[in-house]
């Protein structure tokens, strides 16, 4: 990948060569939030963290292999978005900032219970992925981590207990699958590389991990811990397309 051989051509000649910039679109998990809580009657906020956002680890990462390395993180995650107001608002919040990587990351906000919804969403990814492309930025596509499977004990709130109730059902009744599998396919038609998160959550659970309490409002926001798989898994992604 380009970003990666700059990053190279910067390692040799730190006087002359340029630092890269990458850039991550995508939602709260991108923005870097954890719990929920009610701040008033009918009025909830999250708690934005974003020392712990899977970025900032990624930066951790590149900062560690490429310890003399410019790299400019654009963090454009904006709590409660999607892949449809994304494409409106990529030209502006990314691409004017002429990122040689941007790491799309959609599917969480994305996801309802009908064709439309799928086709809704993989409309709004292509549309990205075009812009971007067009722009001159290589492209990762990264999953999402999964949503809750059961309703935790620790929900006792009834707003957050009923969105808990509609995530597990997109989860277990196979929607949220058919969005993330179109958007693979989707991927593949374009020659984008998927980061695929979700299939690493998918085997946890799979092998018995309970992946609700992985969440840390126990319903769609990955523990700090989790979100480190996001940062390791991109770099091993660049390093594998880059091969």
């Amino acid at each position: 990948m380009k970003v990666l051989q700059k990053m190279q051509v910067k390692a040799n000649d730190n006087f002359n060569a340029e630092g890269v910039t990458i850039a991550f679109l995508g939602d709260s998990v991108t923005q870097g939030c954890f719990e929920l809580y009610k701040k008033g009657e009918n009025q909830y906020e999250t708690i934005f963290e974003k020392r712990n956002s899977y970025e900032r680890y990624f930066f951790d990462i590149l900062s560690v292999i490429f310890p003399s390395v410019t790299v400019n993180i654009i963090n454009a995650g904006i709590s409660g978005d999607n892949a449809t107001r994304g494409a409106v608002r990529v030209d502006n919040d990314v691409i004017r900032h002429a990122p040689d990587l941007t790491v799309v990351c959609y599917g969480l906000n994305d996801c309802g219970f009908d064709d439309n919804s799928v086709r809704r969403y993989t409309k709004a990814l292509e549309t990205i992925f075009d812009k971007l492309s067009a722009a001159g930025s290589d492209i990762i596509f990264m999953t999402p981590n999964m949503m809750n499977t059961k309703i935790s004990p620790h929900l006792t709130d009834a707003n957050f207990i009923s969105v808990a109730e509609e995530c597990a059902k997109k989860q277990n009744d196979g929607f949220f699958d058919a969005h993330i599998d179109a958007a693979h396919e989707l991927c593949k038609s374009k020659g984008i590389p998927i980061c695929d998160c979700y299939s690493l959550w998918k085997a946890l659970y799979s092998g018995g991990v309970d992946t609700t309490e992985l969440l840390i409002n126990k319903i769609n926001h990955p523990t700090p811990d989790m979100n480190k798989l996001f940062a390791y898994e991109l770099v091993r992604t660049i390093f594998k397309e880059s091969v």
